[in-house]
């Protein structure tokens, strides 16, 4: 018989209960039915229809394919020829990723037995079976370079440990998979996060390892995407529905993880594509990828179901200039506590290439990076190591800072804190601290700082962390080329003092130079960073004034970044009423223009 003749009948195999009560068969807390009635489910259809013999062939062949290539290669010398940020890439994939194709095993079958729909049942079945497959070949590719490279451990030891990402990774998918009831996991698994991120994002993997010599884990990549494609579409079925009954909930449901995954993704792939990735290589930018893969179709899809763009929006689109830098910023600072080796990645080739994708890139960056190659140059080598660790988001575990930019009026470097049952809770951005309100009976999961703080950390120090961390000597990270890429930099700076230039000159990425602080136009004064601190907030807030404002100035500006807030003055140097009015504080400014060096306590007045 042909398929089409009986697949449908197969498939929605289903029967009224006569000795049980509906409910207990499929609760609410579990199936998220909500206000959907229970007929509507029978419209869930899959466009994409496979049998079980089908399903069975297709996959031993792509079994067949990925580890015959895999034995062909065994012997030959790919891996010791492939370019040490192009590892990194790889190891951080495996660590991140690989035993969260099991924990999708358990969000599969959670579906397949509490779906609302035989055919959605049918369908999770199947994808249960393609992240069982996935774990397997995720484990075992890396299993056999753990001889050859300690950090490859990771892959499966990742998952086990306290380690920062893997605490922030772990938060997100407990979010995704495991929390919440199977709708909401079919809307954020398949829908949002395999459609919008996963299934694009193995495209670009896959283009990039090709690219970098790197056949085998290519070959990996593809076979697990066009799984990821067929599952995926658990999704669309199910938003299609609760669009039609709940649209409110179906834009939440988006919104919240849409937000959650793009901060990861700034983490798990930006640094990698735009610093890891050997030049040469690299097909596109983080931002380029993101604005047609993700923010392109994805936007496209949303609204052919009738949605809106989530309603941060701008901001996303303006992370896609910030986010991913200033965690690759952090992550290389605070390498040893990565299972990977990160690159610097601004040698001035490097460097001219960020500067084409991100024309801001210098002004935000730049700097930071002039003072670590010069410590590097300097042979300073402790300077660009961490001493301490930065405070951390509440819900995306990321750092305080990563979700703004610096001299960015709209999303500065800031905190948001927001106080609830007696306790103070610390976000990077309003999306966060708004997503947390909303699901905080779910969401909390304690960061490494308040671990630290709350005595679960011993002894209470850099190294302490690490050893709890589970971040064993020979596994800490460390630069991937040896601090090769500063190199440049010190022999641009003798040239310099050979011709005469005192200080090696003032050219952009001279770590031997201060470089001026850019002009304004005429009249108008230089930029100048002051770090603004608030009530009940612990981060200090880069606000960027002009050397020749007033107190008066100064201060409206740095009201500026401030909505919503009253908090009483403490030790302000002067307060700035909601009317916008300045007055004295409890200390004196005894100056009327600012230096660089100021500090400046800003409360507002009651």
């Amino acid at each position: 018989m042909a398929r089409e003749t009986w697949y449908d009948i197969a498939r929605d195999v289903d029967w009224e209960l006569s000795y049980v009560d509906y409910e207990a068969v499929f609760p609410e807390w579990m199936c998220g039915q909500g206000k959907v009635p229970r007929e509507a489910w029978a419209k869930w259809d899959e466009p994409y229809k496979v049998t079980y013999p089908e399903y069975v062939a297709t996959q031993r062949e792509k079994e067949t394919g990925a580890y015959s290539v895999k034995a062909a290669l065994r012997k030959s010398r790919i891996f010791d020829q492939l370019d040490e940020g192009w590892k990194s890439v790889v190891k951080e994939h495996f660590g991140a990723v690989a035993l969260v194709e099991d924990l999708a095993v358990y969000a599969e079958l959670r579906m397949a037995r509490f779906g609302l729909s035989p055919a959605w049942r049918n369908m999770a079945t199947f994808g249960a079976l393609d992240e069982t497959r996935h774990a397997q070949i995720s484990l075992y590719f890396p299993h056999e370079l753990v001889g050859k490279d300690p950090q490859y451990d990771w892959a499966h030891k990742a998952y086990q440990t306290n380690q920062w990402g893997i605490i922030a990774a772990r938060a997100a998918f407990d979010g995704m998979m495991m929390n919440p009831n199977v709708v909401d996991v079919a809307i954020q698994l398949p829908f949002t996060f395999e459609t919008g991120f996963t299934n694009v994002q193995f495209v670009a993997l896959a283009a990039d390892a090709l690219e970098s010599g790197d056949v085998s884990f290519a070959n990996m990549i593809s076979s697990i995407q066009t799984d990821e494609a067929r599952h995926s579409q658990q999704g669309g079925p199910t938003l299609e529905i609760l669009v039609e009954h709940d649209p409110r909930r179906a834009q939440w449901i988006i919104d919240k993880t849409f937000w959650v995954s793009a901060r990861l993704f700034s983490i798990l792939t930006g640094p990698g594509m735009d610093y890891y990735t050997p030049l040469p290589m690299r097909q596109q930018s983080y931002k380029e990828f993101m604005q047609e893969w993700v923010a392109g179709q994805f936007l496209d899809q949303l609204r052919a179901y009738g949605l809106k763009e989530p309603w941060y929006w701008d901001e996303f689109m303006a992370g896609l200039d910030t986010w991913h830098h200033a965690l690759h910023l952090g992550v290389w600072y605070w390498r040893p506590t990565v299972w990977w080796k990160p690159q610097g990645g601004v040698s001035p080739q490097e460097r001219e290439w960020l500067r084409e994708k991100y024309p801001q890139w210098e002004e935000q960056f730049g700097p930071i990076w002039d003072v670590i190659i010069g410590n590097i140059n300097a042979g300073r080598i402790d300077l660009t190591l961490p001493q301490t660790l930065p405070w951390l988001c509440n819900l995306c575990h990321l750092p305080i800072g990563t979700a703004g930019a610096p001299r960015n009026e709209k999303f500065p470097v800031r905190s948001y804190p927001l106080d609830y049952n007696g306790y103070t809770y610390y976000f990077c951005s309003r999306p966060c601290r708004q997503i947390w309100w909303e699901d905080r009976d779910t969401l909390y999961d304690p960061t490494v700082i308040e671990r630290l703080l709350g005595g679960e950390v011993q002894p209470p120090t850099v190294e302490g962390v690490l050893n709890w961390m589970g971040l064993t000597p020979e596994v800490r990270g460390d630069d991937a080329y040896g601090y090769r890429w500063a190199r440049p930099y010190a022999a641009h700076r003798r040239a310099g003092e050979e011709s005469g230039t005192p200080d090696g000159g003032t050219e952009t990425g001279n770590p031997g130079a201060q470089p001026p602080e850019p002009a304004g136009p005429a009249g108008q004064g230089r930029p100048v960073p002051v770090n603004a601190t608030f009530e009940n907030d612990f981060v200090a807030q880069l606000v960027v004034v002009l050397d020749t404002d007033t107190v008066d100035e100064a201060a409206r500006k740095v009201a500026a970044h401030v909505v919503a807030r009253r908090v009483p003055p403490r030790d302000a140097g002067f307060i700035v009423r909601h009317d916008g009015r300045v007055l004295p504080g409890d200390s004196t400014v005894a100056e009327s223009r600012i230096s660089a060096l100021d500090v400046v306590n800003v409360g507002w007045a009651e």
